[in-house]
C-alpha cells in the first residue's frame, strides 16, 4: 500500500515560534511545503517554464529544454544557503509576526547562528516584503497623505556631534519617508459594526519632501477624485486639481477639522507611530540605503495585521522567489 502524501499546512494557524518548529521540523518537510505554494506540486523549470521536468534523487529535477538541474530552492531567497530550511522558516515567522521586528543580534542569538549570517537572513527576506508596496495596487475612497523623518534626534547627540538648524522640517541629518493610508471601510447594521474592510499604506523613501517627489508618487498610488487629505506642508499644495483635497493644519494645532470630523491625518500618523517604536525600541539605526526594506517590512505586518499568522507566513513565501546575494547588497 503506498505511503499517502504529506499535505502542506496552508490552514493551520500556528500559534507560537514552538509549533512552526513542530510543523517543519526537517528538510524535507520545508521542501514539501515550498513545492506545494511555489508549483502547486507539479515542478516548474527556472529556465525554461513549459519545459518538461524529470525528476532526480535528493529534491533534484532537470529541465528538458535547457539540461540543467535545478531545486525548488533555485532563484529563491533559499538558493545557495549553507542555513537549513527550518531555520529559516522560523525566522520568517519571527519576522513577519514581531510587531516591532527583530534584530540581528537577537535572531543570532534565537537560532544559534552568526549577527552576520541573521543580518544577511533578514535582508534577504525583507527583499519580499515589497509586494505589499506594488503602486499598481490603486488607492481610493478617502486616502490620507504625510510624511515623517527618521534618524537621531539631535538634542541626543554630542556636543560636537549635533546639527545646526536641523529642527522641524530641515532634515539635514534624516531621512524623509512618504506614505499615503487608504481608510478602511465599515457600516452600522443593527447596531453593530459590520467591517468592510481595513486601512492599507504605501510608502517610499524620499530624498526631499518637495513637491515634485511628493505628488508623482501620490498620483501614481491613489485613484484621480478620491478623497485625499494632509497638512498644510508645501509639497501638497496642488493636489486639489486632481483629488479631492482638504487640508489640516497642524501649524494651528489643528487635528481634526471640528466641521468634518472625518478630516483628518491621524491613521496614517498612527502608522508612523508603529515604524517609530519599533526604529528606536528594536533597530535603534536604519542605514539610507537599506532604509526602503525596513520600511516595507512595516508595511507588510500593517497591511496584513488583521491576518492570521499562517497567512502572512505562507503570504511571504509565496512573494520569496527572488534572490538576493550579498555583494548585492552591499553594492546597493
Amino acid at each position: 500500500m503506498l505511503k499517502e502524501k504529506r499535505r502542506p499546512m496552508f490552514n493551520k494557524d500556528f500559534n507560537s515560534i514552538l509549533e512552526v518548529a513542530r510543523e517543519f521540523a526537517t528538510e524535507e518537510k520545508c521542501i514539501e511545503h515550498l513545492e506545494a505554494l511555489y508549483w502547486n506540486n507539479k515542478p516548474v523549470s527556472p529556465f525554461h517554464e513549459d519545459s518538461t521536468v524529470y525528476k532526480c534523487k535528493g529534491n533534484k529535477y532537470k529541465c528538458k529544454t535547457s539540461g540543467k538541474y535545478f531545486t525548488v530552492k533555485t532563484g529563491s531567497i533559499f538558493d545557495n544557503t549553507k542555513i537549513e530550511l527550518p531555520k529559516w522558516f522560523m525566522a520568517i515567522f519571527l519576522v513577519t509576526n514581531h510587531k516591532k521586528g527583530i534584530s540581528s543580534v537577537q535572531l543570532g542569538k534565537d537560532l544559534q547562528i552568526s549577527q552576520k549570517s541573521a543580518w544577511f537572513m533578514l535582508m534577504r527576506i525583507r527583499k519580499c516584503f515589497g509586494i505589499e508596496n506594488d503602486i499598481d495596487d490603486k488607492f481610493e475612497g478617502i486616502c490620507e497623505a504625510d510624511e515623517s523623518f527618521f534618524g537621531g534626534k539631535n538634542k541626543n547627540r554630542h556636543k560636537d556631534k549635533k546639527v545646526p538648524q536641523s529642527q522641524g522640517r530641515s532634515f539635514k541629518d534624516k531621512t524623509p519617508v512618504i506614505g499615503v493610508l487608504q481608510r478602511g471601510e465599515s457600516e452600522i447594521i443593527d447596531g453593530k459594526k459590520i467591517i468592510h474592510s481595513h486601512s492599507k499604506v504605501k510608502c517610499i523613501v524620499g530624498n526631499n519632501t518637495k513637491s515634485e517627489t511628493i505628488q508623482p508618487f501620490i498620483k501614481s498610488v491613489v485613484v484621480k477624485d478620491s478623497v485625499l487629505i494632509s497638512d498644510e506642508w508645501l509639497g501638497y499644495r496642488g493636489l486639489e486639481n486632481h483629488y479631492d483635497h482638504h487640508v489640516v493644519d497642524h501649524g494651528k494645532k489643528q487635528y481634526v477639522n471640528f466641521d468634518n470630523p472625518e478630516i483628518h491625518s491621524n491613521s496614517m500618523e498612527g502608522f508612523w507611530g508603529i515604524i517609530k517604536r519599533g526604529y528606536n525600541g528594536t533597530y535603534n539605526w536604519w542605514s539610507k540605503k537599506h532604509m526602503q526594506n525596513y520600511v516595507d517590512e512595516f508595511v507588510f505586518r500593517f497591511n496584513l495585521r488583521t491576518s492570521q499568522n499562517n497567512e502572512r507566513f505562507n503570504s511571504l513565501l509565496l512573494n520569496s522567489q527572488i534572490r538576493t546575494k550579498y555583494k548585492d547588497l552591499m553594492n546597493a
